[in-house]
């Protein structure tokens, strides 16, 4: 069997240690070589602080991976078998720009969906299509695995605008897989969920354990206060009626479209307390990069589960395994709907169930949204595709366009004011817009 290498896009996050314990893990079903870990200048710092704990890991389980860094990303992607991309242009500190400027006009301000995802999106997609074009001359067999946020929409520009296999994920449906396992009493790999909606508006509309239908044990134990929310979200409960009515489990993120007002009220509190969840991740990878700066440190640190991205590796590299090793299995993704959601458009990125084979993803046919999720789903899906135009020409139109279609979004007039901030805050991340 070939041997792998693995590129990482972002390789100074510090998510990494949790990939490279994943890796360990998988050595006999992934026959890894070679990681090489690629970040930018400004993140230069960290790297090498990854390289180190990462190479004390692979020696102290004995492997024979060569893991190195660098700043010369087209080194690392020439003839790599898989590109893995977590990297956020203008780091954390762009990021609390995203979650303070809505905030200004009493909009919530999170980092992927919303204005902040927007801001997010512009700056994002065309540094990843640069990444494409880089993939597409070195290494054009290798799969693009993109967990870079927000996920839906980087996955779409690249299928719309790319020749690269490229396949969308996100930690969001296995969370919630294992939160209603537990919930039922049940084991996480006897527990199936149908997925399908978009990345961060997901619902789960069927629950089977060992093929039974569990659907409605699962919903009565939402509403007898149950939670599927993540470390980053506050854990805001739906109230009993909705969710019968409701009829499905809503995704965590689902707190910010359905209670709006209710995490709005708790962004405001949080911004003036303990800051924005970015200002407070901030502290957390300061506690992080000391402990990974260890030389005695040669494993994952348990504190790392604070900052907020639980079964990253575990969903990464399964599905890497499910390509390499023709597994066929079933994962959920963010691929293009290509009909699998018959009332959404075809050229359209979706987040549902898909068998994973070494072709890809093949998406498990849903049928159609129903209304009482539909309309929802289609204004996010409208405000996505303008944000796509808008980040790859440089539209100001556009772009407003893509503003006011959001639904947290009270009108033009302030998606107008918040577009001005969002331009004039990131100028030299957006020189697609100068």
């Amino acid at each position: 069997m070939s041997s792998i290498k693995l590129a990482v896009i972002g390789g100074g996050s510090s998510y990494t240690p949790e990939l490279i314990e994943g890796v360990i893990q998988r050595v006999e079903a992934l026959p890894v070589s070679e990681i090489c870990l690629v970040d930018v200048e400004d993140g230069k710092e960290k790297l090498s602080i990854i390289e180190g704990l990462s190479r004390r890991m692979v020696e102290k389980a004995g492997l024979n991976i060569r893991v190195r860094a660098t700043l010369d990303r087209r080194e690392a992607i020439r003839d790599a078998h898989f590109v893995m991309t977590q990297f956020r242009v203008g780091g954390l500190k762009a990021r609390a720009r995203d979650e303070r400027i809505p905030l200004k006009y009493n909009v919530i301000g999170q980092e992927t969906t919303g204005p902040g995802g927007f801001a997010k999106a512009l700056r994002t997609i065309p540094v990843i299509l640069d990444i494409c074009k880089d993939i597409e001359e070195l290494a054009p067999d290798a799969w693009l695995i993109n967990f870079t946020n927000p996920a839906g929409i980087v996955t779409e520009a690249v299928l719309k605008h790319t020749k690269v296999k490229s396949i969308g994920l996100c930690n969001v449906p296995i969370g919630m897989q294992y939160a209603v396992a537990e919930s039922l009493n049940a084991k996480p790999e006897e527990t199936y969920i149908e997925f399908a909606g978009l990345n961060h508006m997901v619902w789960g509309h069927r629950v089977y354990v060992n093929g039974e239908d569990r659907t409605q044990e699962a919903i009565a134990a939402l509403i007898e206060g149950g939670s599927a929310t993540m470390k980053n979200i506050i854990d805001t409960q739906f109230s009993s009626e909705f969710i019968q009515a409701l009829n499905v489990i809503p995704c965590p993120y689902h707190r910010y479209f359905y209670l709006k007002n209710t995490m709005l009220e708790e962004e405001m509190k949080s911004s003036k307390t303990e800051g924005t969840r970015a200002e407070q991740v901030m502290k957390t990878e300061e506690e992080l990069f000391e402990i990974y700066a260890s030389p005695e440190m040669d494993k994952k640190p348990e504190q790392l589960e604070k900052r907020g991205g639980a079964h990253y590796s575990k969903v990464s590299l399964n599905l890497v395994d499910a390509i390499w090793n023709n597994r066929k299995d079933i994962h959920t993704v963010n691929i293009l709907n290509n009909g699998a959601i018959s009332n959404c458009a075809p050229d359209v990125s979706v987040e549902i169930n898909a068998v994973i084979d070494s072709a890809g993803a093949h998406p498990i046919t849903f049928g159609a949204m129903p209304v009482e999720l539909n309309g929802l789903m289609q204004q996010v899906k409208s405000y996505e595709s303008l944000a796509v135009e808008a980040a790859i020409t440089g539209d100001r139109h556009k772009a407003l366009l893509a503003l006011t279609a959001n639904p947290f979004v009270p009108d033009a007039n302030v998606a107008e004011q918040m577009l001005n901030d969002i331009l004039e805050q990131n100028k030299s991340l957006l020189p697609q817009f100068s």
